[in-house]
């Protein structure tokens, strides 16, 4: 399909990604039987694998829409990213942040040159503003999913995970707007088409699994999604480009509790020895304590995708234990039920 992003896009922003984003490597996660590797996106100069769709976009932009400098909203690790790669190459970046976003990701964009512009929480407000300033500036535009350069680069994730481990038969993804797992998806189908990519969503914001089941995009109401613990994944609703890719090229959409995002927070410190944030955390929650909704494996890869944590949010969670997670997660039947996606009734 033409309108897909293309396997040849994404080594295209792999070349231009080279020396910049780092390839990160396939953590074992111990104790885990079958086998779970952890792509460690969290390695990242920026934290987060947002750095990949965010460089790959402000690096092909023609000089003219450059000198004009660039805007983006995010809920935090795309506004780190933009300002980062936008220095790297000497841009001018605008970030419109929610209020309620993580003080360490508004701060590390800032420290990076950017200039912050604060916004009420829910993609609407965030869209608004970014359009606001386009009129007034004449800024060039880098969304956080809903652009073919954004999505080539966070593609380069998936392009490693073929290339480090050809017999990958199962990638877990954390869902927000969709620009990760609709790259991923595109890379391991042209690499491993018997390989299945499933995404994975807290069950506050779970906009992306309806719009699979539904086969249509659906909208959660922003005030809805602000609940969860996971600020990465507040997105209201997934983005045109990317739910393309989610009927095609994705499996299934599962979700996970706010405790077993903390659970799994805590036990990738303990079992793998890596910090995540609570969006970078679901994939491995997914693996973790919902293994009966995903298709059985011998070779899974589940994508930390950030681990841009508040230190006084991950002490809170390190200390604490929480009872249950996970509790039922066995009896919740097979992956795909409901007619969602390739391999379960849907239609491609």
């Amino acid at each position: 399909m033409s309108h897909l992003v293309s396997v040849t896009e994404i080594q295209a922003a792999a070349d231009r990604l080279d020396g910049v984003a780092m390839h990160t490597p396939l953590v074992p996660f111990a104790g885990v039987d079958p086998l779970l590797l952890v792509k460690a996106e969290s390695l990242q100069p920026t934290g987060a694998f947002k750095l990949r769709g965010a460089y790959s976009a402000i690096s092909a932009l023609p000089p003219e829409q450059r000198s004009k400098g660039v805007v983006a909203h995010s809920s935090g690790n795309h506004a780190h990213a933009v300002a980062f790669a936008a220095a790297l190459l000497g841009v001018s970046a605008t970030v419109v942040v929610p209020s309620n976003a993580p003080p360490v990701k508004v701060e590390a964009a800032r420290s990076r040159g950017a200039r912050i512009v604060v916004c009420e929480p829910g993609l609407a407000a965030r869209t608004a503003a970014v359009d606001e300033l386009i009129a007034a500036h004449g800024y060039t535009p880098i969304p956080p999913f809903e652009h073919r350069d954004v999505i080539a680069g966070q593609g380069t994730v998936g392009l490693e995970i073929a290339a480090d481990c050809p017999d990958v038969d199962l990638v877990v993804c954390p869902v927000g707007g969709g620009g990760l797992i609709a790259g991923v998806a595109a890379a391991i189908t042209a690499a491993n088409p018997a390989a299945l990519v499933v995404g994975v969503e807290p069950e506050l914001a779970a906009d992306a699994r309806d719009s699979l089941r539904q086969r249509r995009r659906v909208a959660w109401p922003a005030e809805q999604t602000q609940r969860t613990i996971a600020d990465a994944l507040r997105v209201d609703q997934v983005g045109e480009l990317p739910m393309l890719h989610l009927l095609s090229q994705v499996h299934d959409i599962i979700t996970v509790t706010e405790d077993e995002i903390r659970a799994a927070m805590r036990l990738l410190v303990t079992g793998a020895r890596l910090v995540a944030e609570p969006g970078g955390a679901v994939a491995v929650a997914a693996c973790l304590f919902r293994a009966g909704e995903l298709p059985p494996a011998k070779r899974r890869v589940a994508i930390l995708s950030g681990g841009n944590v508040e230190p006084g949010q991950l002490a809170e969670i390190l200390g604490s234990s929480v009872a249950g997670a996970g509790r039922g997660a066995a009896g919740r039947g097979p992956a795909g039920r409901g007619g969602a996606g390739r391999g379960a009734g849907g239609s491609d």
